[in-house]
């Protein structure tokens, strides 16, 4: 039977999510833990919507698994979160529906970067999902620049080329919102993102924002479609992963089908 897991958890001081040999990855912890409450030999490989950067966080990642063992969602997540860390939370464990595949029945994934651009608005509580900057900020030149960058384009620009991967998508929502006095949250979506893409796109609007920039800058950069230097990707910990949004059931094996068919096996990171 195939097994919805939702999740959340700090990336802080995790090595991502993909599993590597002798570091600490959620994927590691994830299935070292449902390896032991189901008590076999081997985990469970584990599939996620988002493959997350070292020090990326996530509050709304979904991830299936596969599983012989007879048990219930119900218990599967009691018995998940007695033996995780306490930076993993699993929120709730489902039976999937027919044709579900976290990673490519995956419609959009929606990221957050949240920065801080006042020091009187500075919560040293909040230092490990904040990145603060040293000038203030204007929303508005932010949105106007992050506006000409949406629709379907080649970001190779945005993001760190690997070989035989695309670099085309499309770009469905990016703006920004100051929440509170000093804290502005930028929110990407995209049907999937390149390695690196969410953190180089926020990169962009800095400069724009604090004036160093024309607004039309991203968007020449955009075009250019070869890194350039004067794009700052940032660093991971202001970023999260709010939520993956899928279709109706009914419509979950198609669309899987046309990520495969558009992308084959092209990894979806922030």
């Amino acid at each position: 039977m195939r097994w919805r897991i939702d999740l959340r958890y700090d990336g802080t001081a995790f090595h991502g999510w993909a599993r590597q040999e002798g570091l600490r990855t959620v994927q590691g912890a994830l299935e070292e833990a449902l390896r032991t409450v189901l008590r076999v030999a081997e985990p469970p490989v584990i599939t996620c919507a988002g493959r997350t950067d070292t020090g990326v966080h996530a509050r709304g990642q979904v991830a299936h698994v596969d599983l012989d063992s007879p048990v219930t969602g119900r218990d599967l997540l009691r018995r998940l979160n007695g033996v995780l860390p306490e930076d993993v939370s699993v929120t709730a464990v489902t039976e999937a529906p027919e044709g579900f595949d976290a990673r490519f029945s995956a419609l959009a994934r929606r990221y957050v970067y949240r920065l801080c651009d006042d020091p009187a608005g500075w919560d040293p509580l909040r230092r490990t999902e904040v990145l603060r900057v040293v000038r203030p900020l204007d929303v508005d030149r932010m949105n106007t620049a992050a506006h000409q960058l949406l629709g379907e384009h080649d970001f190779a620009a945005f993001c760190k080329k690997r070989e035989g991967a695309s670099t085309v998508r499309a770009l469905l929502e990016f703006s920004w919102a100051r929440v509170s006095p000093g804290l502005l949250e930028g929110t990407v979506v995209a049907d999937a993102f390149c390695h690196s893409m969410v953190r180089a796109l926020v990169g962009s609007m800095i400069p724009v924002g604090d004036g160093r920039r024309d607004v039309d800058w991203p968007a020449g950069v955009l075009a250019g479609k070869v890194r350039d230097s004067a794009v700052s990707v940032l660093p991971p910990h202001g970023l999260t992963l709010e939520e993956v949004r899928y279709p109706a059931d009914d419509e979950l094996a198609a669309r899987a089908l046309q990520a495969r068919q558009v992308r084959g096996e092209v990894h979806q990171r922030g």
